[in-house]
């Protein structure tokens, strides 16, 4: 049987693997700015259209858009929440907390149930030869041993922060103001749910104890705590 191991064949097979996966990402943050930007716009009819704040689909629509954001690593998901108070107040707040809770956990489930032997090939077509080495390190390291060899890894004063205290300083981080450097909420928490050191229970708990202050505040108070 004849094998084919023409070098060119093979290298522009490989060109076009990558070129198609980069196809793909550029696609995806695309989408991702088109989506954003309509929701920006929806929210804008709450704002010029007064009808537009009684149509509850409306309302819908921009809180199931917002929850998928918030979910898309380096989307100013904390923003757009923070538009929706602002201008539909404590009515909206229920709403846009549960929505929060939804996306961040859909953005931990997506990296805490990725296949990892996908994520390394891919990583592995873009060259991204560190990120390939570190999953291929989590998927050999089996789970109960992967906080140990983390603990070992760090420097000592990042031990408590990351391993020890690793829900608190989760909680504080996808909180923090900026966090958008970090890859926002979204980022953090599918990046947490990567790294496989986190146990599903304790990440809802977190995230819903972490998002309940700010909408909860709303809710009492009234859309004048944010100004």
């Amino acid at each position: 049987m004849a094998i084919d191991t023409n070098p060119e064949l093979s290298k522009t097979h490989y060109l076009g693997r990558i070129a198609g996966k980069l196809l793909v990402v550029l696609i995806s943050v695309y989408l991702a700015k088109l989506g954003v930007d309509l929701l920006m716009a929806k929210i804008a009819l709450f704002e010029t259209d007064a009808a537009a704040r009684a149509m509850t689909g409306l309302i819908v629509t921009v809180l199931i858009g917002y929850a998928i954001l918030l979910a898309i690593p380096f989307i100013p998901g904390v923003e757009i929440g923070i538009a929706i108070l602002v201008l539909e107040g404590a009515d909206a707040a229920p709403m846009v907390y549960l929505a929060t809770v939804m996306g961040l956990l859909l953005a931990f489930s997506i990296g805490q149930y990725a296949p990892l032997k996908r994520l390394i090939r891919l990583c592995k077509d873009l060259h991204l030869d560190r990120l390939s080495k570190l999953f291929k390190r989590i998927e050999e390291t089996p789970r109960e041993d992967r906080l140990d060899a983390m603990h070992n890894k760090l420097p000592r004063w990042l031990v408590p922060l990351l391993c020890d205290y690793r829900y608190i300083t989760l909680a504080l981080v996808i909180n923090a103001p900026g966090n958008i450097a970090l890859g926002g909420g979204g980022g953090i928490m599918m990046a947490g749910g990567f790294s496989r050191l986190f146990q599903t229970r304790f990440v809802i708990l977190t995230v819903v104890l972490a998002t309940l202050p700010v909408p909860l505040a709303v809710w009492l108070l009234g859309a004048d705590v944010l100004q």
